[in-house]
């Protein structure tokens, strides 16, 4: 039996005959159900029609996007570390190609996901691979496939090596978190944020949101206290949730001034 992956956001459900009646992750307000209505792939009907491409954004740092666009249209993105290649955030398909890639890299010591729109497969991607999958257990109910890789962890943050560390900001879901990675003593670390903060149009900026589909903001009380916890993690380079989405330089500023920004605009009158 095929396992059915939702078309608008490319969550995976159980082994079934058939699809579910419904996708609960975008019946929610966060996400949607297109005005076609609700539609569904597998995984071979996925890897029939698209391909994974690759590219690095610095050494170290790879990233893995589906083309032809496909669900949200995120990217993965693959870190190399002293403690082993960890995946950030995932994408539905996992063709050969992407499969030999990984292995000749070194495989994964793990997977971490910014919050549910990025689960799609990642229980393919585990078994795999043979890792464990960090999910915060705040979003836990919107695991649509359980599986034993999955592990929940709980708290403000997860070390998952001497430079990599996942950071809970909430705001978007409750568990949403973002990871900071310090690859040198050198040089300032990078932040990959997914959704629970997006890396917007203007390369300086980011913007927070409780649905960026639906473009439901959130309280002024949530904003500054997801920046201030940023605070303690200085960041040059930010990567957000897709292709193109990134800052270079001065990414605690660019966090700073935007949160600021945002916080100014809602408490004011226009």
């Amino acid at each position: 039996m095929p396992v059915h992956i939702c078309r608008e956001c490319g969550t995976s459900y159980p082994e079934a005959l058939s699809p579910p009646a419904c996708c609960p992750i975008c019946e929610d307000e966060r996400q949607y159900v297109p005005r076609t209505g609700q539609a569904w792939t597998t995984a071979d009907q996925l890897g029939a029609n698209h391909v994974n491409t690759w590219r690095m954004l610095e050494p170290d740092l790879f990233e893995i996007h589906t083309t032809p666009g496909f669900a949200i249209g995120q990217r993965a993105l693959l870190l190399r570390t002293p403690a082993g290649n960890f995946l950030w955030d995932c994408i539905a398909l996992l063709d050969d190609a992407t499969r030999e890639l990984i292995r000749r890299l070194g495989g994964l010591a793990g997977i971490a996901i910014s919050h549910p729109h990025y689960y799609t497969t990642c229980q393919d991607w585990a078994a795999a691979f043979g890792c464990p999958v960090h999910l915060h257990a705040a979003d836990r109910r919107w695991v649509m496939r359980p599986d034993p890789s999955i592990r929940f962890w709980s708290g403000e943050t997860l070390a998952l090596g001497r430079d990599l560390s996942l950071i809970r900001l909430g705001g978007h879901f409750p568990g949403a978190a973002v990871l900071h990675w310090k690859p040198s003593p050198r040089h300032g670390g990078a932040l990959l944020t997914g959704d629970t903060l997006q890396v917007v149009a203007d390369p300086r900026r980011v913007t927070f949101l409780w649905s960026y589909p639906n473009m439901i903001p959130l309280s002024v009380s949530t904003v500054r206290r997801m920046a201030d916890r940023l605070k303690r993690w200085p960041v040059d380079r930010v990567y957000g949730f897709s292709v193109g989405r990134q800052i270079t330089e001065d990414g605690s500023a660019a966090i700073e001034h935007s949160a600021r920004r945002y916080i100014e605009l809602l408490s004011e009158d226009h």
